[in-house]
């Protein structure tokens, strides 16, 4: 390759001047976002624009249930200083009409109120749904690498258990948020129309309180912070027990493993006890000051009322309002609880969104190529895993349309890196990967993924039917279609053999079918995906003789007139190929055929020497 070539490829490969690699490929765990709780608030709202429709409304409707909270106190002190409290005595009159007035207003404040909830939880559920449905697009846009570095029920606790967090806050403490702050100021307004030094006695009062208020944020934001994480620790330990069950009692372990979770558990519980003594340190200081409040104003009452500055009428509705205003002094420490919870939820959600893919869909800008014969070119491939050492060296090989071609090598050789870089599970760290003189990184993943069919070790089946598994790849197959590929392949006896056919469940997993069962769907899936370049990843490892004599039938008629590269563990499978690559200390130190190599001294000889007596 001339200079010139070899510099462009490596800025394509996103390695910055000095040689390292950017942020996102040097680290791929998913880093916490720091933004600040406001900062958090407004990114998480931009990125749910549901939250925000038909906003307006719904805020005239709370406007309208907030005021409707001042009813009663105004009711109250008309019915005292214009009803009762008169001069020529009770005007029942006056009483009755202020009576069924407020009746009728506090109707239509139940019916706002109603509308309010109604919307806000609608406007919620779609905002969160939106948050949802991008987490988890992201999460499958993230390399095998990123996603490998964080435990899988870690991610799905990111995905659920984080974001319902979210949604509690939302329709609950987001709804009594909205309805205290208007409360509040509403309370404040009135009481300030009936006597502005009582007001101010009342905030003199709280004051100190939200001053403490404020400063307890900073410590209740790390502290549920660290909740969610724990949470997430805790989760991803549990689901890798769950799924570990058998490997668990096949060793005995189970005691051991009973420690790990206990540990987990408990550092969760201490995380949750940690945040919630902070949050209700809130509590009885707002106790205290309310009661303080109360006594302040009755005092400063009675002496404005003998001076003729209050009447009885106003000084009884402004403790009517005090009880309103208080109600969400008294109410913050929970609001501020839920809040902190949701805005941690929400930067760990966030967390995931600002984890840049360094497998990038081109998108638009992709190309798509072809159908047909494919050509594979490694040109100076070179890769190393972050903060590890080089897994390939400096590779160089041409794949030919059509051959099927054996990849060998002792464990940790580079080959299974080899594949990964071939279906761009992973980006070279210098040097092109090419299908069809195309760099693989400028084509188009849904052309890619069309043309390019992995087919791994253990194939991953659903929880579904066994024909819903074939026909993954392709929804739109027929069961007809289904059962002519399996007859293609060779397998219609396999199939016949099952009670239930292309209907026979295969449980979660796929643990209801054997290993080698297992492969054969994923095999007859390829098929029917109908790939022009096949890689298989070990096809034929860990299965009986019986099976494997299937497989390979099943390989030979999958592969013919397909260009394929088969990780090989079996003899058969390097037996079988055109070409066989042998890969050695992250280098390819020999190629050739089958025969060839094995009359030449060196690493394959050795390999092929080493089956022939394990098999012998």
């Amino acid at each position: 390759m001339s200079a010139p070539t070899r510099t462009r490829a490596d800025d394509r490969s996103g390695r910055a001047a000095d040689g390292r690699r950017p942020q996102h490929d040097q680290a791929p765990s998913l880093h916490r976002n720091d933004d600040s709780a406001i900062g958090t608030i407004k990114r998480g709202l931009r990125l749910s624009p549901e939250f925000a429709k038909g906003l307006w409304l719904t805020l005239i409707f709370a406007m309208v249930a907030t005021a409707g909270k001042v009813i009663v106190p105004i009711a109250v002190q008309q019915i005292i200083d214009n009803g009762i409290a008169t001069t020529d005595g009770p005007d029942l009159g006056f009483v009755t009409r202020m009576v069924a007035t407020c009746a009728v207003l506090l109707v239509v404040t139940m019916i706002c109120s109603f509308l309010m909830n109604l919307r806000l939880y609608r406007a919620t559920e779609s905002g969160l749904a939106t948050l949802r449905r991008k987490a988890f697009r992201h999460v499958h846009d993230l390399s095998v690498l990123t996603q490998n570095s964080e435990r899988k029920g870690a991610l799905v606790s990111r995905v659920t258990g984080d974001v319902d967090q979210i949604s509690h806050f939302m329709q609950w403490g987001g709804l009594l948020l909205l309805v205290s702050t208007g409360q509040l100021l509403v309370a404040t307004t009135l009481m300030a129309i009936y006597s502005w030094e009582l007001t101010l006695v009342v905030w003199v009062c709280f004051l100190p309180l939200l001053f403490g208020v404020r400063w307890l944020q900073k410590l209740l934001s790390k502290a549920y912070l660290k909740v969610r994480e724990r949470t997430g620790d805790m989760l991803g330990a549990i689901g890798e027990t769950v799924m570990g069950a058998a490997v668990i009692r096949a060793h005995g372990v189970e005691e051991r493993t009973a420690d790990r979770i206990d540990t987990t558990v408990l550092a969760t519980r201490k995380a949750q006890v940690k945040a919630q003594r902070l949050s209700m340190a809130v509590s009885p200081f707002a106790e205290i000051v309310a009661a303080i409040a109360n006594a302040a104003v009755v005092l400063v009452g009675v002496g404005l009322g003998v001076g003729g500055d209050l009447t009885a009428g106003q000084l009884i509705a402004f403790l009517f309002l005090m009880t309103l205003f208080v109600q969400p002094m008294m109410m913050a420490t929970e609001i501020f609880n839920e809040a902190q919870n949701a805005i941690a939820g929400w930067r760990r959600v966030l967390g995931v969104l600002d984890t840049v893919p360094d497998i990038a869909d081109p998108g638009e800008a992709g190309r798509v190529l072809p159908r047909g014969p494919v050509r594979v070119d490694f040109d100076h491939v070179t890769y190393s895993y972050p903060e590890g050492p080089v897994v390939l060296d400096d590779i160089s090989v041409r794949i030919t349309p059509g051959t099927r071609l054996a990849v060998v090598g002792e464990t940790g050789s580079g080959k299974t890196t080899f594949v990964k870089l071939l279906t761009r599970l992973m980006d070279p760290e210098s040097g092109t990967v090419r299908l069809d003189d195309t760099d693989l990184r400028e084509v188009a993943f849904s052309s890619l993924r069309s043309r390019v069919v992995m087919v791994p070790q253990e194939g991953f089946l659903f929880d579904s039917s066994l024909g819903d598994n074939i026909r993954f790849a392709r929804p739109e197959s027929t069961d007809a279609e289904l059962e002519a590929a399996v007859t293609e392949l060779g397998l219609a006896d396999w199939l016949g053999s099952l009670a239930h056919g292309l209907d026979t469940p295969v449980g979660q997993r796929g643990e209801s079918l054997s290993a080698g069962e297992r492969q054969l769907v994923a095999l007859v899936r390829a098929y029917i995906a109908d790939p022009d370049l096949l890689v298989l990843d070990e096809a034929t490892s860990a299965v009986d003789p019986h099976t494997e004599m299937r497989i390979q039938r099943a390989l030979d008629r999958l592969t013919r007139g397909r260009t394929s590269v088969a990780i090989a563990h079996r003899l058969s499978t390097a037996e079988a190929a055109d070409r066989v690559l042998v890969f050695d200390d992250g280098r390819i130190v020999q190629s050739g055929s089958h025969d060839e190599l094995v009359e030449r001294p060196g690493v394959y000889a050795d390999l092929y020497a080493s089956w022939v007596r394990s098999s012998a």
